[in-house]
């Protein structure tokens, strides 16, 4: 098994979140919602798919479902119209189902504030679960998808073989005071600068910090 190369040194994470702080200090999710239950479900809606695809689908689905009482009175079959073009769309269906059933069961229709009761909702996973906790309950939880992988990796802030390993060293590595707004903060990077073919290296605000060594102009 390839040795993983040292994650980039104290100073030097703080030298770099401190320009993607002052670059955009109040970074957000770019799922729309207006609520707990919408997040979870647009966060759910989202794997496989972009987040603009999944805005577009759930504009006016959550225009009037608000709740998760509300979801189980749409009914699967208009559910499947609203988000029919995502990705994987029937199986999605029956998970939102699913959730919103057991949300009304267990959980007197709140979102729980757990990762582990988010964790047992159908559909939903562990990226799934922390971008909720990080995003409604306030809880540095890094929710690492392929841009934060990629990002991680590229520039040592956090290496990992596995998405597991990147949070644990996100976790460990960047320090204390941008750790709630670090996913945030590497997921844009990551879609908008770092990107995967053709990193954006020439109107990077981290250039001159980062080690990567196949620079774009």
């Amino acid at each position: 098994m390839a040795r993983l190369p040292s994650p980039l040194p104290y100073a030097q994470q703080v030298a770099i979140f401190s320009r993607l702080r002052d670059a955009n200090p109040a970074p957000v999710t770019e799922l729309h919602h207006d609520n707990a239950f919408q997040l979870l479900v647009a966060v759910a809606l989202s794997a496989q798919a972009t987040d603009a695809g999944v805005n577009r689908a759930t504009k006016d689905l959550f225009a009037t479902v608000k709740t998760p009482q509300q979801m189980l009175d749409l009914g699967e079959d208009a559910l499947l119209e609203h988000i029919k073009s995502i990705g994987l769309f029937r199986q999605k269906a029956k998970n939102v189902m699913k959730l919103s059933r057991l949300l009304v069961d267990d959980y007197d229709g709140q979102v729980p504030s757990s990762r582990a009761a988010l964790m047992s909702l159908p559909g939903v996973g562990r990226k799934t679960a922390n971008v909720v906790l990080n995003s409604v309950f306030h809880v540095p939880a890094q929710a690492v998808d392929t841009h934060i992988f990629r990002v991680g990796n590229r520039t040592r802030i956090a290496p990992g073989r596995d998405v597991d390993e990147v949070e644990r060293a996100i976790e460990d590595n960047i320090p204390a005071p941008f750790q709630q707004n670090a996913h945030h903060w590497l997921i844009l990077h990551g879609r908008y600068v770092c990107q995967a073919r053709r990193p954006r290296c020439s109107i990077c605000p981290i250039n001159d910090l980062c080690p990567y060594e196949e620079k774009t102009e």
